[in-house]
């Protein structure tokens, strides 16, 4: 049925198709899946379309084959002379150059209507992870209009698959980090993807775990090491959760020399503790509440350890008596450090679930009871907190509209400790992750899944921190 029109189109002018198609070939007949570029879109078994645009009366459409992971695209209400075209991009549609104007081709006389050739969405030889979008314009005007990007369901066929997906659209395969080269978003970006692969049994980015360590392991003071002690306590998980994955010593390895960096800069100003740097001049809640959950997750999978043991012990010890929980027992940012008390600087979402996440290891490891019970009771406070969720949806303390600067990946670290937590202790918060998932997925959401930083909406922007946040969110929801 769905042919039907373009057959007979065909039979019009059978010898202009045959030309077209010739030209379509050879001009973009470079990548090659289970089929090349080029392909026929009679051939297809299957036809979804997801997008289209309008232009003085001519519709311009995407059309989908999920079973192949090709697209082609149509011009109806047209007239000889208009022009339809594809645009292929490999970044989630910030260049598409050399892959413009894929399979361009002109109606041609006596048709209202007409069709490119089919187009693969992934490189799947060089790991390209790709989006199309429909392009053209009327014959006798000058502009054009192009629909939005689209691709096929293949790595995309649930809300957390397609998530993952568009946040590789976002990886640079040159040199493992992600579009603006964040380096601690990178590895919260990482362990995004790989709580993903674990939950669905997808395995198709599991390439970026050694990736990203080949290509990064010698960077900065080496062993994804630097002078933020935060960001080697965000690397060391992302290799904890790599090594769960792969069964690799290396990643182990590389954790535990994170976790000796960061202890390192324990002394006993303010009574203990790590500072955030290297500089000696800030202890913040961040980099103490990541040392705690990483010497915790270490201890349970070194045999016989008590050195790792002991330090996130004594780092939950010394966090207790600071303060820095607060009377209405949310996180604040750290400490004054001529008073060596709370600062009663922003609750950021990233530390109430940073915290949440390193009691819940902290229990596994010694069974610590009271650990749990503050988990849960800074768990109750985030997700009722009216500061922190403005109409039942978290959002960040001065959360900016466009995805950028760091602290639009904070909520995804909330979300990851208190999914975390939800799944200890029977899981009481699956309507919050629920409602907070659901939200995001119908209001801040575009044509390929990229989320933005609004998950109560609208939908402004994206980056790979928006997005793994939200596949954080995806991972924990029921």
């Amino acid at each position: 049925m769905r042919h039907k029109k373009w057959i007979a189109l065909a039979a019009i002018a059978a010898t202009t198709a045959l030309q077209l198609q010739g030209i379509q070939a050879a001009q973009a007949a470079t990548v090659c899946n289970r089929y090349c570029d080029g392909r026929d879109p009679a051939l297809s078994p299957g036809d979804r379309v997801p997008v289209s645009a309008t232009l003085y009366g001519r519709t311009f459409k995407v059309h989908v084959d999920d079973a192949d992971a090709m697209i082609w695209a149509t011009l109806d209400n047209g007239q000889p002379g208009d022009q339809v075209w594809l645009d292929r991009s490999f970044d989630g549609g910030r260049s598409w150059t050399g892959d413009s104007r894929l399979g361009d081709t002109t109606v041609p006389a006596g048709a209202g209507g007409w069709r490119t050739a089919m187009f693969n969405v992934d490189d799947w030889n060089t790991r390209g992870v790709g989006v199309l979008r429909a392009c053209g314009k009327a014959g006798d005007r000058p502009e054009l209009v192009c629909t939005a990007w689209a691709r096929s369901n293949w790595n995309a066929a649930d809300r957390r698959t397609a998530a993952a997906t568009a946040l590789m659209m976002r990886y640079d395969r040159n040199n493992g980090l992600f579009d603006t080269n964040g380096w601690w978003t990178g590895a919260n970006a990482l362990t995004a993807l790989i709580e993903t692969s674990r939950i669905t049994g997808m395995h198709s980015y599991d390439y970026a775990i050694a990736t990203t360590y080949d290509k990064q392991i010698n960077a900065l003071q080496g062993q994804f090491r630097n002078d933020y002690l935060d960001d080697s306590g965000w690397w060391g998980l992302a290799w904890v959760a790599a090594y769960d994955r792969t069964g690799d010593s290396r990643y182990l390895n590389t954790a535990r020399a994170d976790a000796d960096h960061m202890y390192a800069y324990w002394d006993t100003r303010c009574g203990g503790g790590i500072y955030w740097s290297t500089a000696r001049t800030v202890k913040n809640a961040i980099a103490n509440s990541l040392y705690i959950q990483l010497n915790a997750a270490l201890s349970q999978r070194i045999g016989g350890d008590t050195v790792y043991r002991g330090r996130a012990q004594a780092g939950w010890a010394w966090f207790q008596g600071t303060g820095m929980i607060n009377s209405s027992n949310l996180v604040n940012d750290g400490l004054n450090m001529s008073t060596c008390r709370n600062n009663g600087d922003v609750t950021w979402t990233y530390n109430q679930g940073v915290l949440i996440n390193a009691l819940v290891q902290l229990n596994r490891l010694t069974g610590d009871a009271n650990a749990l019970t503050v988990a849960r009771r800074v768990a109750d406070a985030a997700t009722t907190s009216t500061y922190l969720n403005s109409n039942g949806i978290l959002r960040e303390p001065n959360e900016p509209d466009q995805c950028s600067g760091d602290g639009v990946t904070f909520k995804g670290a909330f979300i990851r400790g208190l999914g975390v937590l939800n799944a200890a202790v029977g899981r009481p918060y699956d309507a919050y992750l629920r409602r907070q998932a659901d939200s995001a997925y119908a209001k801040d959401r575009n044509s390929f899944d990229a989320y933005g930083s609004h998950w109560a909406g609208p939908y402004v922007s994206t980056n790979h921190s928006c997005q793994h946040s939200v596949l954080d969110l995806l991972n924990a929801a029921p």
